[in-house]
Order: C-alpha cells, then sequence, then structure tokens
C-alpha cells in the first residue's frame, strides 16, 4: 500500500512564561526604568532590565516524531494526559506549525480534535455543514449529495436550522463527526471528543471509522485512553510517552506495552508525598491474610483489599470507591462504601470463585459523590487469578471475567 502520511524528526516546542518572584520593587528601579523605555530608540525597554520578570522555559510536546501511514491503516494514539498525543494531531492537521522536522501528507484531511471545531456559533446547523465542507475543500455539489446522510447520522434533524450556540456539547460532537465522516476525505483524525457522545453514539461512531476504513480505504488516526474502542478499530499502534515514541508496531503489542508500564503496581504507598489534601489514601494493597501483600491468587482465595485512609479534617459523606478492570482497562464492576472520619483502615473482600482466572487491575478513588473528588489512585494495582484446575480450564475460547454461580435442574 501506499504511504499516506511520513513523518521525519518531528518536534514541537513550547515557551512556557514564569512569573519571577520579588517581594518588591524599588521606586528608584521603576524611575530607572521608566527614563530608559522614555529615551530608547524603539520605545521598548531593554529585555534584560528589572523590569522584566518573566523567565522563560523550553517544554518540548513532541520530540524526534518518526513514522509512517499506509493508505488504509487505522492508527491508535496511546499515551498517558501529556504525552504529545493531541499536539501530534495538531500538527498533521495544520492547526499548529512544527518546530523543526517534516511531514508529507496526500490526501485531503478531515478533523475532529475539539468539539465545535471549525463551526461558527451564529450560523445554523444546516449552514455548518456546508460551511465545514467548504473548509475541507468539498465542492457544493458534494456536500449536497451527502447532505441527507450527514443529517440522519448525525440525529439532531429537528434542529438543523437552529444557530449551533444554542446546540449541547452532544449536539456539536454528533454533527462535527458526521460532517467529518461522510465527507470525501481521505484522512479522519480523531481526538478523545468523542468521549462527549453516549454510549450508543460512540458505538455507531466506532462502526461508521470501521466502515468507511474497509470499504473506502480511509485512512483513520484515533486518539482514546479507551482500550477497548482502540483494540476493536485499529490494526496499528502509536505509543508516546514524554513527547517521543516508545512503541509503533501492532494494536495489541501497543497496549500491552502501554498498561504494562503504567499499570503494573503491586503495592501503593504515599511515601514522602506532601499530604496536604483532606482525605488521601496512605496506602493500598491486596492480600491473602490482611498483613503481607500478595498479588496472585487461585480461584479458591478470597482476595482482601486494604486501604489506608488518611487526612488533615473529617469530610461529610467521603466515599470510598474501587473498580475492578480487565486486561484492557475495562471496568468489571465497582464497589462504594461511604465512611466517617479521616482516619481509617477499610478491608473488602472479594469472595472467592467470583473472577475466572486472567489479569486484573484495581482502580481506588475517595470523593464526595458527585460533588468533588478527594484522591484518586491513578496507578492501578495490578493482580492476577491464576489457573489452577478450574472447570473452564479446559476451552481455549475467551470466557470472559466473572463465574456467576448458575443453578441447573432437570424440568
Amino acid at each position: 500500500m501506499s504511504i499516506v502520511i511520513r513523518v521525519e524528526h518531528l518536534g514541537k516546542k513550547y515557551l512556557i512564561r514564569h512569573q519571577q518572584k520579588e517581594s518588591y520593587t524599588a521606586l528608584r528601579d521603576v524611575i530607572a526604568e521608566k527614563t530608559k523605555k522614555i529615551f530608547s530608540v524603539n520605545g521598548k525597554s531593554d529585555k534584560n532590565t528589572i523590569a522584566s520578570k518573566e523567565k522563560r522555559e523550553e517544554f518540548w510536546a513532541l520530540k524526534d516524531i518518526n513514522f509512517d501511514v499506509n493508505q488504509g491503516d487505522r492508527i491508535g494514539v496511546i499515551g498517558r494526559n501529556g504525552a504529545g498525543k493531541s499536539t501530534l494531531l495538531k500538527v498533521l492537521s495544520r492547526i499548529t506549525e512544527p518546530t523543526e522536522g517534516r511531514i508529507s501528507i496526500r490526501g485531503r484531511i478531515a478533523s475532529l480534535l475539539e468539539v465545535g471545531t471549525g463551526f461558527h456559533p451564529e450560523l445554523t446547523g444546516r449552514e455548518n455543514i456546508f460551511l465545514n465542507g467548504a473548509i475541507l475543500g468539498m465542492h457544493r455539489w458534494e456536500i449536497k449529495k451527502k447532505f441527507d446522510e450527514i443529517v440522519d447520522f448525525s440525529g439532531v434533524e429537528k434542529f438543523l436550522d437552529t444557530p449551533v450556540k444554542r446546540y449541547s456539547s452532544g449536539m456539536y460532537v454528533r454533527l462535527a463527526f458526521a460532517v467529518a465522516a461522510h465527507l470525501e476525505t481521505e484522512i479522519l483524525v480523531v481526538d478523545e471528543v468523542l468521549a462527549v457522545g453516549d454510549s450508543e453514539f460512540q458505538s455507531k461512531c466506532l462502526g461508521k471509522m470501521q466502515d468507511i476504513s474497509r470499504d473506502q480505504g480511509r485512512t483513520i488516526l484515533f486518539v482514546s485512553h479507551n482500550m477497548a474502542a482502540i483494540s476493536k478499530l485499529c490494526n496499528k499502534g502509536i505509543l508516546l510517552n514524554k513527547g517521543t515514541i516508545t512503541e509503533n508496531s501492532s494494536v495489541d503489542e501497543v497496549i500491552d506495552q502501554y498498561i504494562s508500564t503504567n499499570y503494573q503496581s503491586e503495592f501503593y504507598s504515599i511515601g514522602n508525598k506532601d499530604a496536604n489534601k483532606d482525605v488521601y489514601f496512605e496506602k493500598i494493597f491486596l492480600s491473602r491474610d490482611k498483613k503481607n501483600t500478595s498479588n496472585s491468587f487461585s480461584l479458591s482465595d478470597d482476595i482482601l483489599c486494604l486501604f489506608e485512609i488518611n487526612g488533615n479534617k473529617t469530610v461529610k459523606d467521603s466515599t470510598l470507591t474501587f473498580i475492578v478492570r480487565d486486561k484492557n482497562l475495562n471496568p468489571i464492576f465497582s464497589e462504594h462504601y461511604i465512611f466517617s472520619g479521616c482516619k481509617n483502615l477499610l478491608m473488602a473482600t472479594i469472595p472467592n470463585g467470583m473472577l475466572l482466572p486472567g489479569r486484573y487491575y484495581l482502580q481506588s478513588m475517595l470523593h464526595v459523590p458527585n460533588v468533588r473528588f478527594l484522591d484518586n489512585n491513578e496507578e492501578y494495582i495490578s493482580f492476577a487469578i491464576e489457573e489452577t484446575g478450574s472447570k473452564n480450564s479446559i476451552y481455549t475460547v475467551d470466557l470472559g471475567f466473572v463465574n456467576i454461580p448458575v443453578k441447573w435442574e432437570k424440568v
């Protein structure tokens, strides 16, 4: 297949301004600076004078990025917050210029990076469809040809002649995606913006992206934190970490690398971090006997989840929530416990036989439901249920994650 995107030694640098702290500036220094400005040639003061309090720091959001994308590829771009994913898509979409390097692109790009990108708030949905098409380089007859499909897919027909400034964020996304997916562009670039839509619409979008890639040979670059969506849609992956590529291969290998690098903690402890939160996790670990840490269990073991909580004050309706996630970080089930006081040692028991053999992750958070987060353990605890000859061991197919005690009888 032909190469439609080639990226060579790409870099993007930002200058971060820091205001230097000074207790005061003497009056004589202010007068001297004003005098210099009056008598300077261009009316501007020297950047190095005392009046200049800003200090600049270079930050490379992307550094020495190299990769090729073939026609019809579906690339999942993965990485933690701040890894450079959105910056990469903005550079590829020509929204921002690279600091260094070279990008070669064959074909037109449709980008969906932020809610309402390319929409004029005062124009109606109908007018914005034609505006977006024109921005993407489409002829009016091409847009008219696809117009009914766009409206039907977006589901905003009742509000088509309403200014989009009155749309909800979900309506924005539905219409924007419908425009980007249906117009005749060769490359579709989609950021996490789809997370705004409901689950039904997200599934619809993933199906549409699969269809246009398979049937029309269009190339897709997709950023998401949803590993299941990445795995379902993409055939290749790029893993970014602090602005550099750490893995560029099949999507399964990239997902495995991402999870093993970021979510393999066997024990959580606050260590020497500043404990200035109202309520926070001091320690989190899994065990068989309440004392010793364990991250490997048999099907017959109870899994004891211990949470040591500390804090500086009591917060009303403090709630501990934990989520058990599968190997792709999809949630399997969650549990919630309301506690009082700011110092607690809590234990939750996951009964034996409930989880089938496999790799799992425990995410924990402290919060006041629907009000605010108190603490969030982003380094998920990793644990495994080992296969020890259960009734499922003879099967080679994927049997899921949860073992439900189903009752059988002859009738």
